[in-house]
């Protein structure tokens, strides 16, 4: 044989042997599977968090702060919420934030989840099935407007709660919802933004939005009669501590979550947020002991959720001591706004909704700004495919400015859209119960049933 012809030989054996080398055929990309059983698993259970979050959690702990005799009024405020808003989210909600539009707001093509099914949506979570996605993001959708009630919590009518959420969702959640997180929305920094602003699990979102609708629904509202000269203190500690701690429990999906895969960035968040939980616990725990000589159990729950609520914007963005700094911050200068501003200002902000998630988002999304790093979340590339520095620790100070802009943008939106619902509102249903029906309490005149019945 020649040498020719071996060489021939040789070279049409070199496909086989380096074949023979792998440990198995490897697939074409189009047999590649998708689908992570792990992260689809992992983000099953976090939308029951997030769910859990509303109800049981935010309910109990809504209504252990308000008078015996709205305790099922107030619950039904977060309970509807889960049913109304489930519906306009699968309706068109989801297609408003997640489908591509125009910067400001997503186009119909969900409509009706229409092309929502098992193959992923690879822009947002490659590894999921689309309808994963889109009951998560629910979740939140979900929480947001029943957070605003906590503001005018005992003194507004059912019928008005559930029309004016549905036009606040319209107004503020969608638009910015798209915008942070939908593609091509103006402040996404991944999917084609103009403004970079990092919000990891939902700061601007959820929190500064509703906080600051809050605070405009409860002085749109007026104050509940008799406050502040009548002492209204809550009927029921253990019914809020136990909100709280299912709260706590909850918001491992909702920050954790959001990393959608069950990845180390998970893990990272999910860190992250128990830690600046405990140090915003601990901070307010401190601060009414000074103040008061005491700490106690309200302000120790309410510290929690101040922390869990500053450190959202950045779960996946800081590392663990820095959410610590992020949790005690929050849980010192929440614990100022509730016990000192809101005295001296004279508002009825009734279960402190601006207080801790207004005030809280705020600063979260500030502190992003400072202590988001490429250490922990590489996501974002420079040109030359290196990771991007994130904020000001990565050498990136200007970040801070971003954010800043980002927290300006979801406060007007939240203002004017809270303003323009309120009018529309009151002009359709009213908006305040009556002073009577007020005195009767939420439960008796608006739901004709009671919480407690001592006589059976």
């Amino acid at each position: 044989m020649s040498l020719r012809t071996l060489a021939v030989l040789a070279y049409l054996c070199l496909p086989a042997c380096a074949f023979a080398q792998t440990d198995s055929p490897l697939p074409s990309p189009a047999a590649v599977p998708a689908i992570s059983a792990g992260d689809n698993a992992w983000m099953l259970i976090s939308a029951a968090l997030v769910l859990m979050m509303t109800g049981p959690g935010l309910a109990l702990f809504y209504c252990g702060l308000v008078r015996r005799r709205n305790v099922l009024g107030t619950m039904m405020q977060s309970f509807a919420m889960m049913a109304v808003v489930t519906l306009v989210w699968a309706i068109c909600g989801y297609s408003l934030v997640f489908a591509e539009g125009n910067a400001f707001l997503g186009d119909l093509r969900f409509a009706f989840l229409h092309g929502v099914g098992a193959a992923p949506n690879a822009n947002y979570a490659p590894t999921i099935p689309h309808l994963t996605f889109m009951i998560y993001q629910m979740m939140f959708a979900i929480i947001t407007p029943a957070l605003i009630t906590g503001a005018f919590a005992e003194r507004v009518k059912f019928s008005s709660t559930l029309l004016f959420s549905l036009i606040w969702l319209f107004l503020v959640y969608f638009p910015i919802a798209h915008m942070v997180w939908g593609i091509g929305g103006y402040l996404n920094p991944f999917l084609g933004g103009k403004i970079p602003v990092f919000d990891f699990a939902g700061g601007t979102v959820v929190h500064i939005t509703s906080g600051f609708s809050a605070l405009v629904t409860a002085i749109w509202v007026g104050r509940r009669v008799g406050y502040p000269q009548e002492p209204m203190p809550p009927h029921n500690l253990v019914l809020s501590f136990i909100g709280a701690c299912l709260l706590w429990v909850g918001w491992f999906g909702f920050n954790a979550g959001s990393a959608l895969a069950a990845s180390s960035l998970a893990s990272s968040a999910f860190v992250a947020t128990h830690l600046a939980s405990a140090a915003g616990a601990v901070a307010w725990m401190i601060a009414e002991r000074i103040r008061n000589g005491k700490p106690g159990a309200l302000g120790a729950i309410s510290g929690a959720v101040a922390g869990l609520a500053t450190v959202t914007q950045g779960a996946g963005f800081v590392q663990p001591f820095s959410a610590v700094i992020i949790g005690f911050i929050a849980g010192f200068v929440c614990y100022t706004m509730v016990a000192v501003v809101k005295a001296k200002l004279k508002y009825d902000d009734t279960l402190d909704a601006f207080g801790v998630h207004g005030v809280g988002g705020f600063i979260g999304c500030l502190l992003t700004g400072v202590f988001a790093t490429r250490a922990v979340n590489d996501t974002l590339k420079l040109a030359n495919g290196q990771a991007a520095p994130l904020g000001a620790v990565d050498g990136n100070p200007g970040q801070i400015l971003n954010q800043l802009i980002g927290a300006i943008i979801g406060i007007v939106f939240a203002v004017v859209g809270t303003l323009i619902a309120l009018k529309v509102t009151s002009l359709a249903l009213g908006f305040r119960m009556s002073a009577r029906d007020e005195d009767q309490g939420m439960d008796l005149s608006l739901h004709g049933e009671e919480g407690y019945n001592f006589d059976s």
